[in-house]
This record gives structure tokens, C-alpha cells and sequence, in this order.
């Protein structure tokens, strides 16, 4: 165990953590704090054992951002970018509360333990902008971040793809890519997105799709004026024993372009899988089910999986919410 929090310093640390070049760890939590909002915070090794927390930022809530949710991302001068899924000057409620639309924030190190906080964009429940943003951002080469948000742009709507672009002034602006439909599109994006070396966009959404609104892998790509396109790769079917379904946690390319990612539930035993989608050179693509998990209290297996990644060796490595000999969840490996 490398830290252990207590509320005070920050709690429920959903997002996943990013490791700086020297080796310290980032990441967020999406309550506690000073404020009571969440933080982001920074573990350093120590000489001869253990690992130093320290607190980078306390989101104050309201206007100043609140519920940091997902993980970090670096640019290339070690400045770090995020969202805050409540928060913000967008007027959206939770039961009855007012609690903000959410925000994407900059945070830029001043020195000492010192970093300081820029709000790069509020997001507004107005029917032109998506809100409640719970997913990492991406870079991509020229500096743009992208990302998603659960709902919008209509209130009430299955959410979108947006793109930040920075302007000389330090401002930047705003361009949706894509707003969600309902079914056979896809329905609140449950992660944030990858491009592959084309420049195309790919990503889940939690529900939606055309096999019983089970969710999909999307991909969206470019065309001229701006325009994005999007074409659904996998609808899954909300069915037991349907190859899962509700995806979470996002989708990876190993070296040949085949996507992998997880469903939270579904499959043979309910619990959830990890699949493996394969381009077919014809515009479609083909789902494998590489492992359909099987929990149970008495451990063995872990269940409700979220997000995979690979190790050099072709690998695979994620959590489970559930499973473990203590069932308060596990991480798994797959074998190539």
C-alpha cells in the first residue's frame, strides 16, 4: 500500500493515475480536501522506502470547479490538465442543488509546493455545449485537448465529443465535434477518447446503440470543413450471455490496430468481459471475447471490469469493482 487516504487529504480516488519523467505519480480524488471538492495530488518516492503525498490543489467547489473525476494529463512543459464533473458558472442541479455544469482546469507549478489553477472552459446546460465531464483529455499534436462529456448539448441530452484549441491571448475556445443521439446511436460517452495514426477519434458510450442499448465503440473521423463523422464499430447487446455490455473504462490499440477495452456487465456469467475488436478492411469490425468474468464471494475471479492496458509483452492488466478473497475488487492480468 502506497498511501492510505483519510478525507482530510482527499477521498475516492476514481481516476487513474500518470507518472511524471522522474517518477512521481498524479492523480485526483474526486472528494475531499480543503474544500471539501476533491484535489489533485502527487506521490514522491522516498529514499529507502515509502511515498510522500502532497496536495497540488483542493477544488473549492462551486465556481471553482468540483468532483475531479478522472485522470491527468501532461503537456510538454509539465503543466497538467483535467475536468471537474460539477462545478463551473453553468447553471445544472442536482437534486434540487445548484452544483455547476462542470469545467476543464490547467494547473501550472509556481514554484515550492505551489501550483495554480486556470479554468480553460465552464461547460453550460444551454443546448449548445455538452456538460458533466467525466473522463480524461487527450493531447494531439498541435496542442488541441480533447474529451467528452456525459450529457448535452440538448438538456437531457446523451452527451458529446469536444475539442479546446489554446489562442495566443491564453484563451481557448470550444468546437463540439459530435452530439449524441438516441438509439442506434450511441448514449453518454463513458470515457474520454484515443486517435489512432490517421488522426481518427475512437471511444465508448455507456448505453445506446442498436442491439438493446447495451452501449458502442465509436469512431469519429475528420472530413473537410471541419466536419466529424462518426461510424459505430460495436453495439452491445444488453442481454445475458450477449458478449457484455455497458463499456467503461475506455478502448487501447495494440501494434497491428485492433482495439481492446471491457463491459461492466453481461457475458456468460453476468459479471462482465474483456473483448478485442479486429478492423476487417471493409469498414466493419469483428469482436473476439478474450475472458467473460466470473465472480464469486469465495474469490478466483474478479467481476465489473473497467479499462484495460497492456504491458510490452502483449498482456493484459485492469480492476475489477468487485472480486478478490476480501471482495472489495481486484486487479487482474490476462495473458497474451
Amino acid at each position: 500500500m502506497l498511501y492510505n487516504f483519510n478525507s482530510k487529504d482527499g477521498a475516492s480516488p476514481y481516476g487513474g493515475l500518470i507518472l511524471d519523467a522522474v517518477g512521481n505519480l498524479y492523480g485526483t480524488t474526486a472528494y475531499g480536501g480543503s474544500g471539501h471538492s476533491g484535489t489533485v495530488f502527487e506521490l514522491s518516492p522516498v529514499a529507502g522506502g515509502g511515498w510522500q503525498h502532497q496536495i497540488l490543489y483542493s477544488f473549492q467547489g462551486q465556481k471553482d470547479g468540483a468532483v475531479p473525476y478522472a485522470s491527468l494529463v501532461f503537456d510538454a512543459a509539465g503543466n497538467l490538465y483535467g475536468t471537474t464533473r460539477d462545478g463551473g458558472g453553468g447553471e445544472c442541479t442536482d437534486g434540487g442543488f445548484e452544483v455547476g455544469c462542470g469545467t476543464v482546469f490547467e494547473l501550472t507549478p509556481a514554484g515550492g509546493v505551489a501550483w495554480t489553477k486556470k479554468i480553460l472552459h465552464e461547460f453550460h446546460a444551454d443546448g449548445t455545449d455538452g456538460y458533466v465531464p467525466s473522463s480524461n483529455l487527450v493531447f494531439d499534436a498541435a496542442g488541441n485537448l480533447y474529451g467528452t462529456t456525459s450529457r448535452g448539448s440538448a438538456y437531457g441530452g446523451p452527451g458529446t465529443v469536444f475539442e479546446l484549441s489554446p489562442a495566443v491571448d491564453g484563451s481557448w475556445a470550444e468546437k463540439l465535434l459530435y452530439s449524441f443521439g438516441n438509439s442506434p446511436d450511441g448514449n453518454s460517452p463513458s470515457s474520454g477518447v484515443i486517435f489512432d495514426a490517421l488522426g481518427n477519434l475512437y471511444g465508448m458510450t455507456i448505453a445506446g446503440g442498436s442491439a438493446g442499448g447495451g452501449g458502442t465503440v465509436y469512431e469519429l473521423t475528420p472530413a473537410a470543413g471541419g466536419v466529424w463523422t462518426e461510424s459505430i464499430l460495436q453495439s452491445f447487446s444488453d442481454g445475458a450471455g450477449q458478449g457484455g455490455f455497458f463499456p467503461q473504462g475506455g478502448v487501447i490499440f495494440d501494434g497491428a490496430g485492433n482495439l481492446y477495452g471491457s463491459t461492466t456487465d453481461g457475458g456468460v456469467y453476468s459479471f462482465g468481459t474483456a473483448f478485442k475488436l479486429t478492423p476487417l478492411g471493409n469498414g466493419s469490425w469483428t469482436k473476439t471475447i478474450l475472458h467473460n468474468f466470473n465472480y464469486n464471494p469465495s474469490g478466483g475471479d474478479a467481476g465489473d471490469p473497467s479499462g484495460l492496458i497492456f504491458d510490452a509483452a502483449g498482456n493484459l492488466y485492469g480492476t475489477g469493482f468487485l472480486g478478490g478473497a476480501y471482495r472489495g475488487g481486484a486487479v487482474f492480468e490476462i495473458k497474451h
